[in-house]
């Protein structure tokens, strides 16, 4: 059998309305295409499918078997439409995003505020370092991708949507702690602990030491930022950190930046796609939010907004003294 469904919605009509006439003036259609209509469908089935009782067209049983499952078409069809509606509406879809691993410290954040407005948008998340990242999108494997400043690349279209200050950190017991406007050149003699080659953090620093005639030195990679974080806290020497990665250190001061001339080094973060790729709904959609969005919800907070060492120790002496007097 080769029904269509324009067949079986007709059909279904004139079951509902007992009528071929009445039936072709819902559907707007002439009475005679829908009595063809008809006919065309018993002859494909091979059985008769109505009765015609008095001026009443009634269905046979096979009519009668046949509306069941045209019933369960007609509730999948709607189904299927308002799925249709939601992908419009970007209610649902998948979204498939690599982000440079210095981005994972706000993106989650980013993306749970998107999906509180599309539950039903199913999100795919990869973390790599830039690199790799370019690899990915050269092979378009991804939707979006986050990342600090891409290459001049005639097959990549960039749009920024929020800063990324890199900062130098070290342990709070280190000699320059607590120093103010600290010449670049004195940082020439001390050691980095970095990330590997191909971190865009790492390749930011370097350019930015090189531009001001200043050595760089790394003396050991690390291949993640906590690991980083871990070792200057030991003081095994600086890093150069996005403002993004230390919220949480900064805040309990298990590190501080240094206040050196030439810093922060205030890049961007971009969200990227390969040049003429066609994006989904749902990464049209995402697109448009984290360019209007990022701003007031995942802006790093700055380290003066932080309390200072002595404003800790005195909160600390306070809850000393409370208990002792409780």
């Amino acid at each position: 059998m080769h029904l269509t469904l324009r067949q079986l919605q007709i059909f279904d009509a004139v079951v509902q309305q007992q009528s071929f006439t009445r039936a072709a003036d819902a559907l707007h259609l002439t009475q005679p295409a829908v009595s063809m209509q008809m006919r065309q469908l018993e002859e494909q089935i091979g059985v008769p499918l109505f009765d015609h009782v008095g001026k009443k067209i009634q269905p046979t049983d096979a009519g009668r078997e046949l509306h069941r499952h045209t019933t369960l078409i007609g509730a999948k069809m709607r189904d299927l439409e308002s799925a249709m509606e939601e992908f419009r509406g970007v209610h649902r879809g998948e979204l498939d995003l690599t982000v440079a691993s210095t981005a994972n410290y706000f993106m989650p954040k980013l993306i749970a505020a998107f999906c509180a407005c599309h539950s039903r948008v199913q999100v795919r998340l990869q973390v790599s370092n830039q690199t790799h990242i370019l690899e990915t999108l050269s092979a378009a494997n991804q939707d979006l991708a986050i990342m600090g400043q891409p290459p001049e690349d005639s097959e990549l279209v960039a749009r920024a949507f929020l800063d990324n200050p890199l900062m130098v950190i070290a342990s709070p017991e280190h000699p320059l702690a607590g120093r103010r406007k600290i010449p670049l050149v004195e940082l020439g003699h001390q050691p980095f602990i970095t990330r590997e080659p191909g971190s865009g953090t790492r390749n930011a620093a370097e350019r930015h030491f090189s531009r001001l005639g200043v050595e760089f030195h790394s003396v050991m990679e690390m291949s993640s930022n906590e690991a980083i974080k871990q070792a200057v806290e030991a003081g095994l020497g600086l890093g150069v950190m996005s403002l993004h990665t230390l919220e949480l250190e900064l805040a309990i001061r298990r590190l501080v930046t240094l206040d050196v001339e030439s810093f922060p080094i205030v890049r961007q973060w971009f969200v990227v796609h390969r040049k003429g790729k066609r994006l989904s709904a749902v990464a049209q959609s995402f697109l448009a939010f984290i360019t209007q969005q990022a701003r007031p919800l995942a802006s790093p907070k700055h380290p003066q907004q932080f309390p200072s060492r002595h404003e800790l120790d005195q909160a600390a002496d306070l809850d000393v003294a409370d208990k002792e007097h409780s």
